[in-house]
């Protein structure tokens, strides 16, 4: 007769592991509902700076918190996209209860609200790789970083496409000074915080040389 050991210890590390995953898809959901109810609420109410800089960073960080706290990389896709969407039903349920547009809300188009999803849903992949310790790791903080510096040059520069006048210089100094921040928070040691700074700054760079470009006519694009 064959003897079998049962460890018990396995099933309760499994059913640690298991809890942590459902209370990470809850907080994920609830949180999503949280950020755009919220940011519906304060939408053209208080100082417009707030307005500024919580549409769209919060939404934003919500995606990289979600996702550098996923525990494997189908979890975090799955955790960004229910944020995500959650972030984006909510905003646009208490948007239309407001008497505002659904589509004018989120992206101002349907095509607008997929590319919305998709960038939130991208930055929370490349959070939870900011993970790992090797150049991967240092490439995904260095993209996330130039996503957040480009925006912040998009907004407050004169003639591009989502250019605000009051977006410069308060919020735009500030988001800016948290995105060199955010990416030195993301890698672990000095040498993986430089290289990742500066893939950010070569990113966030070509960005900007291209976005000129178009909007110069350099490049015949349609909108």
């Amino acid at each position: 007769m064959n003897n079998t050991t049962i460890d018990y210890a396995d099933f309760a590390e499994y059913d640690r592991r298991q809890r942590a995953i459902e209370r990470h898809l809850l907080a994920a959901f609830l949180g999503g509902l949280a950020v755009g109810l919220l940011g519906m609420l304060i939408s053209g109410d208080g100082p417009g700076w707030i307005g500024q800089i919580y549409d769209p960073y919060a939404y934003l960080a919500l995606s990289l918190a979600v996702g550098a706290s996923a525990s494997g990389f189908s979890w975090a896709l799955l955790t960004t996209f229910l944020a995500a969407v959650s972030t984006l039903v909510a905003a646009m349920g208490a948007g239309a209860l407001r008497g505002h547009d659904a589509l004018d809300i989120i992206g101002g188009s349907a095509a607008g609200l997929n590319w919305t999803l998709v960038l939130l849903v991208g930055l929370g992949l490349l959070a939870y790789v900011t993970r790992r310790r090797d150049g991967w790791g240092d490439l995904a903080a260095g993209a996330i970083g130039a996503a957040l510096i480009a925006d912040v040059v998009d907004r407050s520069t004169p003639g591009f496409i989502d250019s605000e006048h009051a977006f410069w210089p308060g919020p735009a100094v500030g988001v800016g000074l948290a995105s060199v921040a955010l990416v030195l928070l993301l890698r672990r040691n000095t040498r993986g915080r430089v290289r990742a700074l500066a893939l950010s700054a070569v990113f966030a760079g070509l960005f900007t040389v291209v976005l000129g470009a178009f909007v110069a006519g350099w490049i015949p694009l349609a909108v």
